[in-house]
């Protein structure tokens, strides 16, 4: 398991590969390659979330697109084996639903995008698809621009997830 000390005195290349399934936005990955080093957890988590909230838009976007639909296994960006197994297991509830609620949460991603420009970005770790469903369907009736902020807010609850996984638990 790799620890924060480790991640500090890694190769730049390797750090970033090292974190890049937890937030797809490039710019994230590079700015947290080049602020290292970090010593603790709690320094490396604070630093993800200032580096978050400092991108802009389109990086968000970035991000959102390395996540499978709720509901679904393949992101429109290629995840490695880890960050498809991180959001395999945050979705995992969802396939325990039945048929009927799957197909709607189907139809809400399907809105929310047409909507939004962008997938249902939601932490779903712990949540049933019940639960999700109503979630999209409220999120449905922000305007863009609350939504787009709602949704950042949704990937960095993500990112420290797995962020945490990754230091506490080491790579899967």
């Amino acid at each position: 398991m790799p620890d924060v000390s480790d991640f500090d005195d890694l190769p730049s290349a390797r750090a970033a590969d090292l974190i890049r399934p937890c937030c797809g936005a490039s710019r994230w990955v590079a700015e947290m390659v080049a602020r290292r080093p970090f010593g603790t957890l709690d320094e490396l988590l604070a630093a993800a979330d200032e580096v978050w909230w400092a991108l802009e838009p389109d990086d968000w976007r970035e991000a959102f697109a390395h996540h499978p639909r709720i509901g679904e296994r393949a992101a429109a960006v290629p995840q490695d084996a880890r960050g498809a197994a991180w959001s395999a297991g945050e979705q995992a509830r969802v396939g325990d639903a039945a048929s009927d609620v799957r197909a709607e949460l189907a139809e809400a991603n399907r809105a929310y995008e047409r909507r939004f420009g962008h997938i249902y970005i939601v932490c779903a770790a712990g949540k049933g698809a019940d639960e999700l469903l109503a979630t999209a369907r409220a999120r449905l009736a922000n305007d863009p621009d609350t939504e787009l902020r709602v949704a950042a807010e949704e990937q960095r609850k993500i990112t420290r997830l797995r962020l945490e996984k990754l230091f506490r638990e080491g790579p899967e």
